[in-house]
């Protein structure tokens, strides 16, 4: 499952101090397919980019939309990012307890805001989830995690959201196939 998001388009996240941006690579798997689309809205709060199978995606981002609203239709207010994404672990944890069933193979990067601000978060295959204040996964991303490393001081107070923009799409060209 780990393999799947290391074969995946690259995705990235990163937040400000008012906002979280992810940015996702689109790449056809042959020339004879069409694009995947790799960013999903989730609620008015909340978004995902998808690093691996997108099938797998689509169930995950299925069942985060459903709890966002049972909650707010319940407790008329917005999920919190923290308890969506644990959640998530959640479910993705369960598959891997029974005999037969496969883990997820999509590494999810979690964007949004709270109550108590932006949030980024990393979803891995395993179930484990990172809160994370800027974060690469999919194949090549090494070389823009090291972007992200170098220039994170530089978004951490940015309050604009195209200047927060402008510094993710720096990360992504050498993420590129040659």
């Amino acid at each position: 499952a780990m393999e799947a998001v290391k074969q995946g388009a690259a995705t990235l996240g990163i937040k400000g101090k008012n906002y979280a941006v992810v940015v996702a690579l689109k790449r056809a798997s042959s020339d004879l397919s069409s694009h995947q689309k790799k960013i999903i809205p989730i609620d008015e709060h909340a978004g995902i980019s998808i690093a691996g199978l997108t099938s797998d995606a689509r169930i995950l981002s299925r069942f985060m939309r459903t709890e966002c609203l049972n909650h707010r239709y319940v407790y008329g207010s917005p999920l919190s990012i923290s308890r969506l994404v644990s959640s998530v672990g959640d479910k993705a944890q369960t598959g891997t307890q029974i005999m037969g069933r496969r883990p997820y193979g999509v590494g999810l990067m979690v964007a949004g805001c709270d109550e108590t601000g932006p949030h980024i978060y990393y979803i891995c295959p395993s179930s484990n989830f990172y809160e994370c204040k800027c974060m690469a996964i999919g194949s090549r991303s090494q070389s823009a995690r090291t972007y992200l490393e170098r220039h994170k001081d530089e978004f951490k107070n940015v309050e604009d959201l195209n200047e927060l923009v402008a510094h993710a799409l720096p990360a992504l060209p050498d993420c590129l196939p040659n």
